[in-house]
């Protein structure tokens, strides 16, 4: 790690940190908190992935609907009118409606064929971006003069890396660039993501060999053919199961890479003075 104990971390001039965890759990609030406190530089990585590796993807997606409206088409024809997404920090959503869902088109779902595609490609620009942050974190330093960089990864890290691996390639190149903090939720954390994910789920990447177990799960247990389950459905079905999934990576990561602060502890900051603070704790509690 970059900071091995706590009195080096906070006599550090440049400060240095990939947040992971869950979404849900607080890492962007904490991104965002400590970039509006003016001295640290927020990379995120969905963003990263939204708008240089996945844009294309996602503005030929919105394209190939619009040719179907005749209007549409025409302009589009003649270069008439632009199309884009406007993904921003706090607003994934053209991302998230690019990675899709799988199950029955008429309820906005997608051949399974074409989902895997697309999980694939969200697999390579995770990687991809991942292995960008030290530029970035020399870019904000160099470039823009900011002492202090954080790295809001997406909740699917665990799902790319080998956190068992001491040669993983994408932890070994964030090991040399950030310390790495596990923001760890407990039994009552899980309940309400849950319940949250229950009212409003979303596409999510999954690591392709859990991907396949659980779509297979899900077919047996709605009986139905694939081009006909429910999307929604099967996303509720999966999450709970996601969630047991990932906690022994991320808690591999922490044990590995780096530390783990407690998902309340995080909710409780209001300054980027109480997040270094959190975070010296966290080193002396690996000790």
């Amino acid at each position: 790690m970059i900071y091995r104990t706590a009195d080096e971390w906070l006599g550090a001039e440049e400060k240095r940190v990939l947040l992971f965890g869950m979404s849900g759990l607080g890492k962007t609030h904490v991104s965002n908190m400590l970039r509006h406190g003016g001295a640290w530089f927020q990379y995120s990585i969905d963003y990263r992935i939204g708008t240089r590796y996945m844009g294309e993807h996602i503005a030929d997606n919105f394209k190939r609907e619009a040719m179907k409206v005749p209007l549409l088409r025409k302009l589009l024809m003649t270069d008439s009118v632009r199309i884009s997404s406007n993904i921003t920090f706090n607003n994934l959503a053209p991302l998230s409606t690019y990675l899709g869902k799988p199950g029955d088109a008429a309820k906005g779902g997608l051949p399974f064929a074409e989902y895997a595609r697309r999980q694939d490609q969200h697999r390579a620009a995770e990687i991809a971006a991942l292995h960008d942050t030290g530029h970035f974190a020399r870019r904000a330093h160099e470039l823009y003069g900011y002492p202090n960089f954080v790295c809001d990864s997406g909740g699917s890290i665990c799902e790319v890396v080998d956190p068992d691996d001491p040669a993983d390639p994408v932890l070994r190149d964030l090991a040399d660039t950030v310390l790495m903090i596990w923001i760890r939720g407990d039994d009552s954390h899980r309940a309400e993501l849950v319940r949250r994910f229950d009212r409003d789920p979303k596409p999510i990447y999954y690591q392709p060999e859990f991907l396949a177990r659980v779509w297979s799960d899900y077919l047996a247990h709605e009986g139905k053919p694939a081009d006909r389950v429910d999307p929604d459905g099967f996303l509720r079905f999966a999450y709970a199961r996601l969630l047991d999934h990932r906690q022994p990576r991320y808690q591999a990561m922490a044990k590995n890479w780096g530390i783990e602060v407690a998902a309340e502890s995080v909710a409780s900051l209001r300054s980027p003075a109480d997040f270094i603070d959190l975070v010296a704790r966290g080193l002396e509690q690996r000790r």
